[in-house]
């Protein structure tokens, strides 16, 4: 407000080497705080003139030039458009080029920040030869430059599947994946995040990412003591495993579910996450793959992140999960089903609570429709009846008429538990499927018994 950014602007080009630097550091620390001030650097003609004078400053002002970059494009795509128009790439590839490790490190800080907004700009950073270069600074000795290279390469790689192939063509798979064991937790987010990125696009590029041989080593990021390793271990197995069977049977020949599970019963909240959809992909795929989930004994953990978890979305995943686990077999809802997850299930759908949450209303009242239309399991079933409104009522009334008529035992429990008694008080639309389903049930009995 005291018009300081337009005195600042003239220091830039001091003849004094500190004063230059100096200026530039204030000038980055302004933008940095909101795009309100990075706005004003921009309308200020200031970026152009730290451009231009770059290639012959030293590595102090080159740092401090890549600050105040970094610090106007993070704010908006808008503002990252503006450092590109304004040449600043070119001058950023001449920093990442520079020998001192401070000075690539910013550059491919700013560089990062530029590209994370959209696809556009990070094919800016890519045409202007930025990726071989980062694949060089993640091999470079420097931990904190390992870091935001491998951070500014998952940046880029993010967007499309395009994108990611840049990065793939350039070397970066083997080299990230060589530092997975990495002792630096910091880092090991960063790589796990980049490969995640890579392998998210397509069932190609997955399987490049498994050619590095990371998947047994992956498997012990799950058991990190830093939460963020953990949860990118677990989005980058999730990633892998659902593009295809294929995939996914080869991570659960490696042990990948099990470990997964022992990670979402060890941690909490979001970390959670990505294990959980993990275990759903892995199930959705195919009946030994669900199975598999099953015998790892998978149901427990999920149906615990259900009732635990407070927020609505890892509640919503977990009941997809569980859903994606019980769709395939009677066999399969049997296992989910004597978990006493349907009560639960049932209990969410009906609290008004989560009602305001249509998107979870409805991924848990797809998991209660898939679990039950293969559910002949009756004892699980029966404690439905009580309380389940009509839209669930059809389908655990339709199992109860699937499986009375061929089973003697079964139709005695039913009349003796009260189950008999329930249909009967069931009000259905004469000619619905729900008043089939019944009337297939009292043909089960003897008239008198059902009066």
């Amino acid at each position: 407000n005291s018009g300081v950014m337009s005195l600042l602007r003239p220091l830039l080009l001091d003849v004094v080497p500190t004063i230059q630097q100096t200026a530039a550091l204030a000038l980055g620390r302004l933008a940095n705080y909101n795009d309100d001030l990075a706005e004003a650097v921009v309308k200020g003609g200031i970026l152009p003139q730290l451009v231009c004078s770059l290639p012959e400053q030293n590595r102090f002002y080159k740092k401090a030039a890549a600050f105040v970059l970094r610090a106007v494009g993070k704010h908006s795509p808008q503002l990252a458009q503006a450092i590109v128009q304004c040449g600043a790439l070119e001058m950023l590839m001449i920093c990442l080029e520079d020998f001192d490790p401070g000075v690539k490190e910013a550059a491919s800080w700013a560089l990062g920040y530029i590209a994370r907004h959209d696809s556009e700009l990070s094919q800016a950073v890519v045409d202007a030869g930025a990726v071989p270069l980062l694949v060089l600074c993640i091999q470079e000795p420097e931990i904190a430059l390992k870091r935001i290279a491998a951070s500014t390469l998952s940046d880029i790689s993010k967007h499309s599947p395009e994108l990611a192939q840049t990065v793939v063509d350039a070397g970066a798979i083997a080299h990230l994946a060589q530092m997975i064991l990495n002792p630096d937790a910091k880092l090991k987010r960063q790589v796990l995040s980049a490969l995640s990125q890579i392998a998210k696009h397509s069932v190609d590029l997955a399987e490049l990412v498994v050619e590095a041989e990371i998947v047994p080593v992956v498997l012990t990021c799950l058991k990190d003591s830093d939460e963020y390793v953990k949860k990118n271990g677990a989005t980058l197995i999730r990633e892998i495993a659902k593009h295809t069977p294929e995939l996914s049977q080869l991570i659960v020949n490696a042990g990948g579910v099990a470990a997964v599970i022992d990670c979402i019963g060890s941690c909490k909240g979001t970390v959670r996450l990505p294990g959980i959809m993990m275990l759903g992909y892995v199930a959705a795929h195919s009946e030994n793959l669900s199975m598999a989930v099953i015998v790892s004994k998978g149901i427990p953990p999920l149906c615990a992140c259900l009732i635990e978890e407070h927020e609505d979305h890892i509640k919503a995943a977990a009941a997809w999960a569980l859903g994606q686990v019980g769709r395939h077999t009677s066999e399969h809802a049997r296992a989910v089903a004597v978990a006493n997850v349907l009560p639960v299930l049932l209990a969410m759908y009906m609290d008004t609570r989560s009602s305001e949450d249509l998107q979870m209303k409805a991924s848990i009242f797809k998991a209660l429709k898939n679990i039950l239309q293969k559910c002949t399991y009756l004892p699980a079933l029966e404690p439905l009846m009580r309380d389940a409104p009509p839209n669930i009522m059809k389908h655990v009334v339709g199992q109860f008429s699937k499986v009375l008529p061929h089973d003697s035992k079964a139709r005695r429990l039913f009349v003796t538990s009260g189950g008999l008694k329930k249909v009967q008080e069931i009000q259905a639309e004469p000619g619905s499927l729900l008043q089939e389903y019944i009337n297939t049930i009292n043909n089960c009995y003897p008239e008198e018994i059902v009066r």
